[in-house]
């Protein structure tokens, strides 16, 4: 418990996730048609969601991401983090699971496959890791708004 408990590891784990989902948010917000093509590869959800998933789970990402470092809204973004991790966990899972040759559509908008699915799930249960230490973690040393 010490160690899921520690200030610096937990401010380890908020730049880490921060960082990704910031970094992840940019292309996106920036392209949400190229992403709307990313999520359209997965074959996962239904055409007439793909658009507004491509407009709102970028500034989802971003907003987490934001509120992990800077610490406001602070459970809001630790459990939105959670979520949308495991919802990225599921699908790649999935086209692994369904022989879909993609890139995961992570970082930037692409169908064929440059990083291996497989990469990319690993990635994401490193970073799930980090998630759950948010998660348990009881330490609100440097949040801007803690309770």
């Amino acid at each position: 418990m010490r160690l899921i408990n520690n200030e610096y590891l937990t401010m380890l784990s908020r730049l880490l996730i921060g960082g990704m989902l910031i970094y992840a948010s940019f292309y996106k917000i920036i392209e949400p048609a190229s992403f709307a093509k990313s999520i359209w590869y997965y074959h996962l959800v239904p055409g007439y969601l793909i658009n507004l998933m491509a407009l709102i789970l970028p500034w989802l990402e971003l907003l987490c991401g934001v509120g992990l470092i800077l610490g406001i809204l602070y459970d809001g973004s630790r459990l939105w983090s959670a979520l949308m991790m495991v919802v990225f966990i599921i699908a790649l899972a999935s086209t692994i699971y369904r022989g879909i040759d993609i890139d995961c559509g992570c970082f930037k908008a692409s169908q064929g496959a440059t990083k291996s699915a497989w990469s990319a799930l690993i990635f994401d249960l490193v970073a799930m890791l980090f998630i759950m230490q948010l998660m348990l973690s009881k330490s609100r040393r440097w949040l801007l708004c803690p309770k």
